[in-house]
């Protein structure tokens, strides 16, 4: 399932990270890989804030849609 339909306080690990190259780059550098452990902090007007390798990121619904957790 997409990272956009997860609750609040569960952790994942990721999957797979869809998108173009330039999109799995960007994220890549953010910390978001297939196999590392995400949760959501919080989700606001449908932007995401999650917590990835001990960092907290905000990422936009866009964005978060092609994380698969």
């Amino acid at each position: 399932m997409p990272l956009t339909m997860a609750n609040q306080g569960e952790h994942f690990l990721i999957k797979k990270i869809n998108g173009t190259e330039e999109v799995r780059r960007f994220l890549g550098n953010l910390g978001f890989v297939a196999g590392a452990e995400v949760s959501v902090i919080s989700k606001i007007s449908g932007n995401v804030i999650v917590q990835v390798k001990e960092s907290r990121v905000a990422i936009s619904k866009e964005m978060a849609q092609k994380i698969i957790v």
